[in-house]
């Protein structure tokens, strides 16, 4: 059970504007994220918008973005992300189950190009993959790891890329201290 309650949308109608901004924008759903972040809802309505613009007005396509927040999740332990990026968006994106076994594998190295879990990915996913293990794990990049990010992205990709990361790692950090409880996969497009 989360640490916090949930907000109840019936129990709030002096939150009607932000919900509907929110399901808006999220298919539909309140989901349990923005239930809980709605106890403060200028921080809840400053990640919505944040979140958005990182997930949908980026130069970075949406296997990139998928593949970043599923590994996210799977390095900071936040079953909550994995199991929703995992089980919907990655697949509407295109992943293969043997992608999303090789990010769930939280040992998997990318800089070995032979390695099992890397043969699965080109060049380009691999240095972002590896980019976000370094920023996850110890936080500060080393060079090397920055310097096979610049072959495949522009400046604005590698600041985009970067965001989105650092975003996630706000977000499964948060959800992981307020124990968030799941709840039924989102529904799926199409």
């Amino acid at each position: 059970m989360a640490r916090v309650s949930l907000i109840e949308e019936h129990e709030h109608p002096e939150l009607a504007e932000p919900i509907a901004k929110i399901r808006g924008g999220r298919r539909g759903t309140l989901s349990m994220i923005y239930r809980l972040m709605l106890h403060s809802p200028a921080a809840a309505m400053a990640w919505y918008e944040q979140n958005s613009s990182l997930r949908w007005e980026t130069e970075l396509d949406g296997f990139l973005r998928e593949l970043v927040i599923l590994r996210v999740a799977v390095v900071t332990g936040c079953e909550y992300v994995r199991r929703v990026h995992a089980g919907v968006y990655a697949q509407e994106e295109g992943f293969t189950p043997a992608q999303v076994a090789a990010v769930g594998n939280r040992d998997a190295r990318w800089d070995d190009a032979a390695s099992p879990e890397a043969a699965l990915f080109d060049p380009r996913l691999r240095a972002a993959l590896a980019y976000m293990d370094a920023m996850t794990r110890q936080v500060t990049v080393p060079d090397p790891v920055f310097a096979a990010l610049k072959p495949h992205f522009d400046e604005r990709q590698i600041v985009e890329l970067t965001m989105l990361v650092a975003a996630y790692n706000m977000l499964t950090r948060v959800l992981t201290a307020l124990e968030a409880d799941f709840e039924p996969l989102p529904p799926k497009k199409g």
